[in-house]
């Protein structure tokens, strides 16, 4: 895993699977495991690595319903680039990060799916609780143009 891009899409998966664990009474597990991937820098970067975790956890806890978007969003951002930056200097633990951020998705299912569609006027929103592709695309239709 040397691929810049690669790196970066896996930081940006485990760094949306962390937030979302954030919040859940299932996070002390969840911290132990992210401990173990950030121990492959050694003792003291782990140390490092997880104040920054331990106080991004504690902005989204302390954060008020109406902040808790916005805040999930910069947390989201931020550990994307926090995780980004250690795969850089340790690629060797690429796997460990996918394979945390499979058990969370694996575990977290699609019970806690939530979903925010905004100014989305003259269009449709599509759902879906997993992956959706189609060939050549998808075609859609506003109601007023099917009549």
């Amino acid at each position: 895993m040397g691929d810049a891009l690669e790196i970066t899409q896996l930081a940006s998966v485990g760094a949306a699977a962390l937030v979302t664990e954030m919040a859940k009474n299932t996070w002390d597990s969840v911290r132990d495991a992210v401990a173990q991937f950030f121990r492959r820098g050694g003792e003291g970067t782990a140390e490092q690595e997880l104040r920054l975790i331990d106080a991004a956890r504690q902005r989204l806890v302390e954060s008020t319903e109406s902040e808790r978007g916005p805040v999930e969003e910069r947390l989201r951002n931020d550990l994307m680039i926090q995780l980004a930056a250690f795969l850089q200097k340790h690629p060797d633990a690429a796997a460990e990060l996918q394979e945390l951020a499979d058990r969370v998705q694996r575990a977290d299912g699609a019970s806690d799916v939530r979903m925010s569609a905004h100014n989305n006027t003259n269009s449709q929103v599509v759902i879906a609780g997993g992956a959706i592709s189609a060939s050549g695309g998808f075609h859609y239709r506003t109601p007023e143009a099917g009549r």
